[in-house]
């Protein structure tokens, strides 16, 4: 028993896609796409009657019937937009190996538990669970040392998510301890941990 067996083309993808959206579009009352891919009404009649077994028909095909052109205002701005995206989803994994705390994530990029627990099995970490542990003199003052210099470098302003990753590299403290001690010291306004052992003698 013989069997014919298709082969896609490039051209026969680019059709086959443009059709499905246009089924799509057709499904969801999107008139506005038909018309600006030039679909009037006998052309939508006849989407109309298309079903699966045509779309693989036209993967056979080695020829499309579209006259595609890149639309240049609308390229550059997506293209900046993924960008964008793909580096802050590098920015959240970096964030999260180096042990970020839920409420972290949550304030810098408003990820959910939900997300915060796939993300975390996804990058096969282990389960953050209890308080993070308190640190040493040493590591408190050079944490506090190079807080401050990061906010001189924000004249002021909140940190951002890169400053506290900046912020672990140069300490090597974690980020769950490193976040609780930092939220502590912006809440309350605290001094140099000199100066509140100094006001702890009294």
């Amino acid at each position: 028993m013989s069997s014919v067996v298709m082969s896609s083309s490039k051209e026969a993808d680019l059709t086959t896609a443009v059709l499905m959206y246009a089924m799509r579009c057709l499904a969801e009352g999107d008139q506005q796409a038909l018309r600006a891919m030039n679909f009037g009404p006998k052309e939508l009649d006849a989407l109309t009657e298309m079903n699966l077994g045509d779309l693989y028909r036209a993967d056979a095909l080695r020829v499309h019937c579209l006259h595609i052109g890149l639309n240049r205002e609308v390229f550059w701005p997506m293209l900046e937009h993924l960008r964008h995206q793909r580096a802050s989803e590098e920015l959240q994994r970096s964030l999260l190996v180096a042990d970020a705390p839920l409420e972290m994530m949550q304030q810098l990029f408003g990820v959910s538990s939900r997300e915060y627990t796939r993300w975390r099995r996804l990058l096969t970490l282990a389960p953050s669970v209890g308080r993070p542990p308190e640190l040493s003199e040493a590591d408190t003052h050079a944490l506090w040392y190079a807080w401050q210099a990061q906010l001189q470098q924000q004249d002021g302003g909140s940190l951002t998510a890169t400053d506290f990753l900046s912020l672990h590299h140069e300490t090597g403290i974690g980020l769950r301890s490193l976040w609780a001690l930092v939220q502590r010291w912006d809440s309350y306004g605290v001094g140099s941990p000199g100066e509140q052992a100094a006001r702890n003698g009294r």
